[in-house]
Parts: C-alpha cells; sequence; structure tokens
C-alpha cells in the first residue's frame, strides 16, 4: 500500500510539474552569449502567434540562421492581435511571415539546435516548433541544420513571456546570434 501510495504521489508530483510551471525551457539550447532581457504580454493576454527572424544560408560565408523570435499577445483565443513583444535578437536576417494558432494559445516549443562544430561553422538555434492549446503544432521555418530534442513541459493556458540568449557579434570570429530562448507562463 506505501508503494502505491508513493507512486501515486510521484505521478502528480511530475503531472503538475509538467502543466503547471512559470518558466519552460528545452535542454538542447547552445550556450554562448548572454540571457537578454524578459519581455512579457501585457496582463491577461498570451500568445497566439509568432515569427522568426532568420538569416538564409551563406553558402561559403558565416551563417547564423534563428536571430530573432516575436511573440504576438492576444486576450482572445480566436483574435489577432496587434502587439508583439520580444527579448533581444541577432542583427542578421529578415522576418518570416506570422504564424498563428488557428485557435487558442501557445502553450509549449522545440528548438532545433546545432551542436558545436569544432572548426566548422556554429549557427546554434535553427528553428522552432509551438504547440497550440488546441493540440496543433506550428513550425518556424527556419533554417535547416542541426537535430530537435524534446518538447518543453506545457504552460496551463498559455505563454505570456519570452527571454533569448544571443551572441553579440564576434567580429571576424564566427557568428551564431540566438542561442537559446526560455518562455514565461501565468
Amino acid at each position: 500500500m506505501e508503494q502505491i501510495a508513493k507512486c501515486g504521489f510521484f505521478f502528480v508530483f511530475i503531472f503538475l510539474s509538467s502543466v503547471n510551471s512559470d518558466m519552460i525551457t528545452v535542454s538542447n539550447g547552445a550556450k554562448w552569449g548572454d540571457w537578454q532581457f524578459k519581455d512579457m504580454c501585457p496582463e491577461g493576454t498570451y500568445a497566439r502567434g509568432f515569427n522568426l527572424k532568420v538569416e538564409e544560408q551563406q553558402g561559403r560565408g558565416d551563417d547564423t540562421a534563428l536571430n530573432a523570435i516575436r511573440l504576438y499577445c492576444s486576450s482572445s483565443p480566436s483574435s489577432k492581435p496587434d502587439q508583439y513583444i520580444q527579448s533581444g535578437a541577432g542583427r542578421w536576417g529578415s522576418w518570416t511571415n506570422v504564424q498563428w494558432c488557428s485557435y487558442g494559445f501557445l502553450t509549449a516549443f522545440k528548438l532545433k539546435v546545432e551542436k558545436y562544430q569544432g572548426s566548422g561553422d556554429d549557427t546554434a538555434a535553427n528553428d522552432i516548433i509551438f504547440k497550440c492549446s488546441n493540440g496543433d503544432f506550428i513550425p518556424g521555418n527556419g533554417q535547416i541544420w542541426g537535430e530537435w530534442e524534446e518538447t518543453s513541459n506545457s504552460c496551463s493556458k498559455g505563454i505570456c513571456g519570452i527571454q533569448t540568449r544571443i551572441e553579440e557579434p564576434q567580429g571576424d570570429g564566427d557568428d551564431t546570434a540566438l542561442n537559446d530562448v526560455r518562455f514565461f507562463c501565468d
């Protein structure tokens, strides 16, 4: 009986910790650069959409891939917001079209990250996929390098904040720009 009680407690603990988290992260983010400022949706609003700042492939040049992420906040699970939030950003690339949850809010994510390349060209974070509260997954249309790993825990209502880890320009060195991201839940 004591073993069953312990297992039940363990299950409840795991379930609650995966749903009711103040911050959601993944473990495969790269480590170059510094954490930038945290930006939050206005109170009572959550992210319904996002877009990415992505550098095109440079051929023989220095690639950075993912440079920034914007979140579009709304109080309604079905309306398009007019306000976005954004943490730090790399200087390269252009903005993709905004991707929206068909209904609901962004609740979890998966990050595509290229591992350290040694003497090769490092790009760090390349792409992101978000999960919506209605169960849909929305790809970010970033770059091709790297591997997907685990999906983050989920926010119970929705993502309402962002903080990025950005490597500053390296001059003649190897630039990576966005290395990691963490999101905040209400």
